[in-house]
């Protein structure tokens, strides 16, 4: 789908990685043109300069065709009033916010704009907002560095080895489910129709990770 990211720091630049990662179609917006060094090298979206609650700005980024929109400068005032303006002016039906301050975000809830507080696991639900319609981590450690997750995998996982799935998602399976009965595997186990599988990975790639193991496995994750 089509993804617009108003604000390319360290968040949103994270975020604009791992949507166009997943395949989705991205455009970032940013006031500074310095600001799209934090992107990746190989990020194929567009970089589009100006203020993110600019309409003409929005245009250029695409905010017409797109399906979700994340407001994730450094401005609470700017992420919302941008925020407003994709849900309101455009009907964008995915919109998420960054808000800093906590008594605000609960007023913007309940406008039915999602918000989303600075921690440390901030680009995994911003991710989770955009693409998935309810939070999968399980677990996550006291630093939340690391979080604990279950997929839902696509079919096509089936048959495939646990080794494999663990390459394409850049996480470790902690454990597994079969017939009802707790299972740690190994790299050669294969996975099974049925299975229900618990991904540990390092908090801001979780989202990526549940989005990859829901299509189905490339050419390149055969083993």
């Amino acid at each position: 789908m089509r993804v617009v990211v108003m604000g390319c720091g360290r968040v949103g630049a994270s975020l604009a990685d791992g949507l166009a990662r997943i395949g989705h179609d991205v455009a970032v917006i940013d006031r500074d043109s310095t600001a799209f060094n934090r992107l990746s090298p190989e990020f194929p979206g567009e970089r589009v300069l100006g203020m993110g609650f600019d309409r003409d700005v929005l245009l250029r980024a695409g905010i017409e065709e797109a399906s979700a929109f994340a407001a994730v400068s450094s401005g609470d005032n700017s992420n919302i009033i941008s925020a407003r303006v994709a849900r309101e002016t455009f009907g964008v039906e995915r919109v998420v916010a960054r808000i800093y301050d906590a008594k605000r975000a609960k007023v913007y809830e309940r406008l039915g704009i999602p918000t989303v507080a600075t921690v440390p696991w901030t680009t995994d639900r911003l991710l989770n907002v955009l693409t998935r319609e309810t939070e999968t981590t399980k677990w996550r450690d006291p630093t939340g560095n690391v979080g604990v997750a279950e997929l839902a995998l696509h079919e096509g996982w089936v048959g495939r080895r646990v080794s494999e799935l663990e390459a394409a998602t850049g996480g470790r399976v902690a454990f597994m489910i079969r017939f009802g009965g707790g299972l740690l595997p190994e790299q050669k186990t294969v996975i099974q129709a049925g299975d229900q599988v618990y991904l540990a990975a390092i908090a801001g790639r979780i989202g990526e990770a549940l989005a990859i193991a829901a299509q189905p496995p490339s050419e390149d994750s055969e083993g």
